[in-house]
């Protein structure tokens, strides 16, 4: 079944704006909700719209929704406060969002919905972010659409908060104390993420299936950071702390104003490997999945609006 138009929750960030250049490159058509026109005005000189609502409003997400053929759900988070199993900003956006939309979905005839979700998912995971991310899936899981969920591991590419933020701490400090150095992931690049959704959106074999997005590489923290850094010609020493020291650290910055870099509920996430359990499912027709190797150094080290050009460009092979 062909899905035409689609309603996309979320797409004004990182992932989401590459997401909508990959379908109108289809030739979908795309609306794209946000709370205020100007998050995302990046966007508008696409051809899609824009529609200020706030989607946390059953009866607007809903004509939001209205004579779409499929929606898309990005939204996530990384902080909120403590408590368990999550607090209300993880439950808010992680959990109720999700029974909204598949809510909404239902009461408009929506049938296809993708979802995107994380790896290590689980409801009785270490994190609030974890536990949150796995109640979410089980709601789209139950809500009986055309459901297709999206495992993803740390996401790279131009605007990331991942090798950005690492290449930042390098050029300002000489010294980086580190928790969590030796913890995994497996970053897979935005492009990648943007073209296996994408490329399920009209398949119906894709249907009740969970989907993890990886690169082809597993990498700790601190080779991360190190790979940040050499890129840029910045070396800075990096400190292992030990779990005490790395919990005192993360939660001295949870004090201080704005998003913290880091919280205690990142350290218990990182307490799961952030890997793929097997390579990619072929029908994402990803064959080889860009490294941070061929992607990352055009976007640390060039001017941000051509180092972006340039990333898609070697995924093009051009």
């Amino acid at each position: 079944m062909r899905h035409q138009h689609v309603a996309l929750i979320g797409g004004s960030g990182f992932i989401g704006s590459h997401l909508v250049n990959a379908l109108v490159d289809l030739g979908k058509t795309v609306r794209i909700a946000t709370r205020r026109r100007v998050h995302a005005a990046h966007l508008t000189l696409l051809p899609v719209d824009v529609i200020e609502t706030d989607v946390h409003d059953p009866v607007q997400l809903a004509a939001f929704i209205d004579q779409s053929d499929a929606v898309i759900n990005l939204v996530g988070i990384l902080q909120g406060h403590r408590d368990d199993p999550y607090g209300p900003e993880f439950a808010k956006a992680h959990v109720e969002l999700p029974r909204k939309i598949a809510a909404a979905c239902e009461a408009k005839g929506v049938r296809r919905l993708l979802h995107m979700s994380a790896l290590g998912a689980d409801s009785q995971g270490p994190s609030m972010y974890l536990r949150s991310k796995g109640d979410g899936e089980k709601i789209i899981r139950e809500s009986g659409l055309d459901w297709t969920i999206f495992r993803s591991s740390v996401v790279f590419g131009p605007e990331d908060n991942l090798l950005n933020q690492f290449a930042f701490l390098e050029r300002m400090f000489p010294v980086i104390p580190l928790a969590c150095a030796d913890a995994q992931f497996q970053p897979v690049f935005v492009g990648d993420v943007a073209k296996a959704m994408v490329n399920v959106l009209d398949l119906d074999a894709a249907n009740g299936h969970v989907y993890e997005l990886a690169g082809p590489a597993v990498y700790t923290l601190a080779e991360l950071v190190r790979f940040a850094g050499a890129t840029i010609g910045k070396h800075s020493r990096i400190i292992k702390l030990p779990e005490s020291l790395g919990r005192l650290q993360a939660m001295t910055m949870e004090l201080a104003p704005g998003q913290p870099i880091i919280s205690r509920d990142n350290l218990d996430s990182m307490k799961t490997p952030n890997i793929a359990s097997g390579p990619l499912a072929p029908e994402l027709g990803i064959d080889e999945p860009a490294s941070i190797e061929t992607i990352a150094p055009l976007y640390l080290t060039g001017n941000s609006s051509r180092s972006r050009f340039n990333a898609f460009r070697a995924t093009a092979h051009r």
